[in-house]
């Protein structure tokens, strides 16, 4: 069938002899460059080019390959990172500080994670266990102790790290009063929230190990300061007076225990006293009883005797009516005694 023919599609009989011109062409031009590089030339009158030996095509390859494989076999390593060895995707092996030994890339590649010390800070705001609201900074130091998980364990293990440190501290602080937390200072709670958080590392396994935890700032909110510094002020005022009121009743209730103790005392003694007294004088009238039974005249006057005697013996004057005169007896020897005996005192008293 004709190429210009119905059905024929309008196909060209010369187009497959052009491609393969095209492609002979092509491969005249790359026979010429690789003879340039590896000592083939041009020849003839015609313009054609010699086709270079296999061999030096061969000795090329290879020594371009020992140049790769020598400038990429070794790898250096700082002593502040380790290299994490990759062979075609794989963890195979961890290298430690200095000149290592590797194959080629696409072989093998490394993966080089720095081991020091490194610090991440937050400030969060949490609800404490008496439900106030604190806010915090704080920072966490950490470092890369297993470098295969840090790489593989999780996909961003420095914001894993970030979120537990979070979680942590809002564990511990949530545990914990906001007076205890401002009087420590968090120096209570450090531990804690250091060990929480290690804890959980350990069980996301992304090979890092706390240094330290420092809680650098405890204080409400700002919106909230003046009534959080009103409450705490309450508080204060209320602790003032209890410790007034404590000392007070320390001060007082040893003296009122004293002075109940004293009043006991003495009438513990009233009665001791009066006792005796009441004991003496039945003896004393069971005594004299008994005499007046034996001489009621001898014994009635001696009682009356006696008895004068006390009433008169404190009288300062005393007047006698028996013979039927009233006669004046002034005591002027007992007045005089009494009167020196005053101005003594009195002398006494002006001198101190």
């Amino acid at each position: 069938m004709a190429w210009n023919e119905p059905g024929s599609g309008n196909r060209d009989p010369w187009k497959g002899k052009k491609d393969s011109a095209d492609v002979e062409a092509f491969l005249r031009k790359l026979r010429e460059g690789l003879g340039g590089v590896f000592g083939g030339g041009k020849g003839g009158s015609g313009g054609a080019s010699s086709s270079p030996p296999l061999g030096g095509i061969l000795l090329g390859v290879v020594a371009l390959a020992l140049v790769w494989m020598v400038f990429d076999s070794w790898i250096s390593i700082d002593a502040q990172r380790v290299g994490v060895v990759l062979r075609f995707g794989k963890f195979d092996r961890v290298m430690h500080n200095g000149l290592n030994l590797k194959w080629p890339a696409p072989i093998e590649q490394v993966v080089k994670v720095e081991t020091t010390s490194r610090q991440t800070a937050d400030t969060v705001r949490m609800l404490t266990k008496d439900e106030n609201i604190v806010e915090i900074n704080f920072t966490v130091q950490y470092q890369v102790v297993d470098a295969q998980k840090y790489l593989f364990a999780a996909t961003s293990p420095d914001d894993t790290l970030k979120q537990a440190a979070e979680s942590a501290v809002r564990q511990v602080i949530g545990s914990s009063d906001m007076d205890q937390i401002l009087s420590s200072h968090g120096s209570d709670i450090v531990g804690e929230t250091k060990k929480v958080l290690q804890s959980t590392l350990d069980v996301y396994a992304v090979g890092l190990n706390i240094s330290e935890i420092n809680f650098q700032n405890f204080a409400p909110p700002h919106e909230v300061k003046d009534a959080f510094d009103d409450v705490n002020n309450a508080s204060n005022n209320q602790k003032q007076a209890i410790n007034d009121a404590q000392a007070y009743a320390a001060k007082v209730v040893p003296l009122a225990r004293g002075e109940a103790a004293r009043i006991l005392a003495d009438a513990d003694g009233y009665k001791a006293a009066q006792i005796a007294k009441a004991s003496g004088d039945a003896q004393r009238f069971s005594l004299i009883e008994t005499q007046y039974r034996a001489a009621p005249e001898v014994t009635r006057k001696r009682l009356y005797l006696e008895t004068m005697e006390q009433v008169l013996g404190h009288a300062r004057k005393v007047i006698d009516s028996s013979n039927g005169k009233s006669l004046l007896y002034l005591p002027l020897d007992k007045a005089k005694a009494e009167s020196s005996a005053a101005a003594a005192a009195v002398a006494a008293g002006g001198a101190q």
